[in-house]
């Protein structure tokens, strides 16, 4: 899918109130993951997707991701989308009769108990309430058969002791920049948010956030995709503005945030 010709998710927004996420995709990001690909890859290594496994992808955006599971094999794919304009993109790079994308919520997928083996979602929990985060994390237990694994792809909180008044500044400078609330947790805590669902981590691999910087960039985009990027954001003011005091927020809590991917398993 060539996000510069399709019609993205937020494209009826003004660029000064889109979400980050979205306005990034405006320009042509396609890897909108804290961690970047690398974090993603080594989550979908510890999920070990198998041509057996029944795969839902939870909040697929604009389907980086899925490109990977997908090419692991899998029996099936389905992916949970929110976001109507999402999920058509998504449908547009699905192909057969075992890979669908359904409308539904994270929380509330509408699936059945004990459908699948594999479970996962990136960068979407940082952006729910606590009552949220559970309720998702719930809801992939209940669809995941047992013996089956459940990664996340998250931003996270750094060091596990860091002071609470931290915590809420940090949140309150993303949220502000990003335009969408972000609640990242520390490391342990997202641990325990996944064993308080009944989970077992079994994974847990960590990252710089380093999403903005020219390095993950290139790492991410390649040099042609990241040269179209910074092509975009030097012809767009607004998103100029916009792009530049998010990767000012992320340096400043450089320190205090980092990403993190868990693989956890249902016990048999």
């Amino acid at each position: 899918m060539n996000v510069a010709h399709t019609i993205l998710p937020g494209a009826d927004l003004d660029l000064t109130k889109m979400p980050g996420h979205w306005l990034l995709a405006r320009m042509g990001k396609r890897v909108l993951r804290p961690g970047g690909r690398e974090l993603t890859r080594r989550m979908l290594d510890a999920l070990a997707i198998e041509p057996g496994d029944d795969v839902v992808e939870l909040a697929p955006g604009l389907g980086a991701t899925a490109r990977l599971a997908l090419a692991r094999g899998p029996a099936s794919y389905v992916a949970v989308e929110r976001d109507a304009v999402a999920a058509a993109g998504m449908r547009d790079l699905l192909h057969g009769p075992a890979r669908r994308c359904i409308e539904g919520s994270a929380g509330d997928t509408g699936l059945a108990d004990r459908c699948a083996s594999i479970v996962y979602g990136e960068a979407m929990l940082t952006m729910q309430t606590e009552h949220q985060k559970a309720s998702i994390v719930r809801e992939a237990f209940r669809v995941l058969r047992p013996g089956g694994r459940y990664g996340i792809h998250e931003l996270a909180l750094t060091p596990d002791d860091l002071a609470d008044a931290r915590k809420e500044q940090v949140a309150r400078d993303l949220s502000s920049s990003i335009h969408v609330g972000a609640r990242p947790l520390t490391v342990s805590e997202w641990r325990r948010l996944l064993e308080a669902a009944g989970f077992h981590v079994d994974a847990e691999i960590t990252a710089p956030m380093r999403l903005l910087e020219l390095r993950r960039l290139v790492r991410d985009e390649g040099w042609l995709g990241a040269l179209r990027i910074a092509g975009r954001i030097a012809r767009t003011p607004a998103a100029r503005r916009r792009i530049f005091e998010m990767r000012t927020v992320f340096r400043r809590h450089a320190s205090a945030l980092c990403a993190v991917a868990l693989v956890a398993s249902r016990p048999a």
